[in-house]
């Protein structure tokens, strides 16, 4: 898979090549949501809130700049775990304010905007601002999305993959490590194409799929995966259908309109969190090939059910792991039948 990958990439950067790339110019000034930062030095410290960015900065080689971690959704991976042993995890899903300025963080790098924004449940920009801590937001969460509109916001533009590839490039014009962006952000492209060529011949006209993340409880209505978000970009991207029509990123469907829509592919989460009693895995399979509705879905019946980390659902290396996957799983399948 592409985060092991990634480590030899890592090793191959540390050699002394890596000296001759461009050095970062101090003071440094970007724009980040709408939110200008100054970077004076390279940051000594920093905390991150979201398991996309604290990934992105192992695989960048800067897990050592590490003082406090939050909102884990699965396990790291293997590669990861003796980096991430020496880090400290501030909470398993969101921390308070006090714990994460208690670290003093020179950055604070967040994941998701209704962590850190306008109705953060951690605290707002300004707050960390006040007390000079930069926040940088990651760009796939508030480029073409509005956060105040729907439980976890509103996509107004389609979800973009070079929102992922810019936190890479910019964390790493941030910490002076140009050429680990610039290499890593080849490799996940060339990842991309992989998977998609994998499929390439397979007639997925009438495909479609519905991602399932989790549910508050097993017998209300699911979170699924939008049209715009970032599932839709997964299946879209091999030329799958997604069955859910709402701008929304995670809205709340039910089961009744999505055994009538009767998709190809069942997508579900697999996460080591357990906030919501469909965060575990068996149960949703349990539920699915028991409920009375969801038992006699296509996809059900066929055991055409895929399961996915939940961080692979997410604008995050995994994601490109999550595509392989898909693809593998897809081109198993004999659908002619």
């Amino acid at each position: 898979m592409l985060l092991h990958r990634v480590v030899t990439l890592m090793a191959t950067l540390a050699l002394p090549a890596l000296a001759h790339g461009a050095p970062t110019q101090y003071p440094l000034t970007l724009q980040n949501c709408a939110s200008p930062l100054t970077f004076q030095h390279a940051p000594k410290s920093a905390v991150t809130i979201g398991q996309a960015g604290t990934e992105m900065f192992y695989a960048l080689g800067l897990g050592d700049r590490l003082v406090g971690t939050s909102l884990w959704f699965n396990d790291v991976p293997v590669q990861y775990q003796a980096q991430n042993a020496k880090v400290e995890r501030l909470a398993d899903n969101d921390p308070s304010f006090e714990a994460v300025i208690g670290k003093r963080p020179e950055l604070v790098a967040v994941q998701l905007e209704w962590m850190v924004g306008p109705q953060g449940v951690v605290g707002t920009r300004e707050q960390f601002h006040e007390l000079n801590i930069p926040t940088y937001l990651m760009p796939s969460d508030c480029e073409g999305k509005d956060n105040l509109v729907g439980a976890d916001g509103t996509r107004m533009q389609p979800f973009s993959i070079g929102s992922v590839y810019k936190s890479i490039s910019q964390l790493a014009e941030i910490f002076d490590v140009q050429q680990r962006g610039e290499q890593l952000n080849n490799q996940l492209k060339a990842s991309l194409e992989k998977s998609v060529a994998s499929l390439k011949g397979k007639d997925l006209s009438s495909t479609s799929a519905l991602f399932w993340f989790s549910s508050a409880d097993m017998d209300i209505d699911p979170y699924v995966a939008g049209r715009k978000g970032i599932p839709d970009f997964m299946l879209n991207t091999l030329g799958v259908r997604n069955v859910v029509e709402s701008d929304e990123e995670w809205p709340t469907v039910g089961w009744e309109t999505l055994a009538k829509a009767n998709p190809t592919f069942l997508v579900i989460a697999r996460m080591d969190r357990r906030r919501f009693p469909a965060d575990d895995v068996e149960k949703k399979l349990e539920f699915l090939r028991t409920d009375p509705v969801t038992r006699n879905m296509d996809a059900v019946k066929n055991n055409r059910i895929i399961v996915l980390d939940a961080h692979a659902m997410q604008a995050s290396l995994r994601l490109f792991d999550g595509i392989e996957t898909l693809a593998t799983a897809i081109s198993q399948h004999d659908l002619s039948k």
